[in-house]
């Protein structure tokens, strides 16, 4: 019961960060801030401290993120490393193909990527949105 409270908690927290990223107004009025930058560099670690928490808690029930096609049976902190290393990478959209996602991890990482995509152009359109006001 609690892994799913937490879960959503982590998921509230994700959904949360986007949009204030999306309602947030910079100070300044040039294309690029350094408050932008800063808000999409800290909204990233967010997207993939909170994915990887999420394949962490899923990992611990039966989801599992395969290295190099093999199971491994490590230690809680070497999986915490490997589920925020494999969620960076996601996001990213690197995807370097080590580590290998099953069952429900697929679909997770597949929205993950998608929003780890479309972020850099939402990055635009919000900095020229806000020159334009």
């Amino acid at each position: 019961m609690i892994p799913i409270v937490f879960l959503l908690i982590l998921i509230f927290v994700i959904y949360k960060s986007i949009k204030i990223f999306f309602s947030y107004r910079p100070l300044s009025t040039e294309i690029f801030s350094i408050q932008l930058f800063f808000s999409m560099l800290f909204l990233y670690s967010i997207l993939t401290i909170g994915f990887g928490l999420v394949y962490l808690i899923l990992s611990m029930h039966g989801l599992i993120l395969l290295e190099g096609m093999e199971l491994h049976n490590m230690a809680l902190w070497h999986r915490l490393a490997q589920s925020i290393y494999f969620s960076g990478v996601t996001l990213l959209t690197v995807g370097y193909g080590d580590i290998t996602p099953v069952g429900w991890a697929r679909p997770i990482a597949l929205f993950e990527a998608l929003i780890g995509y479309t972020l850099p152009a939402a990055f635009f359109m919000k900095a020229w949105h806000e020159k334009e006001r």
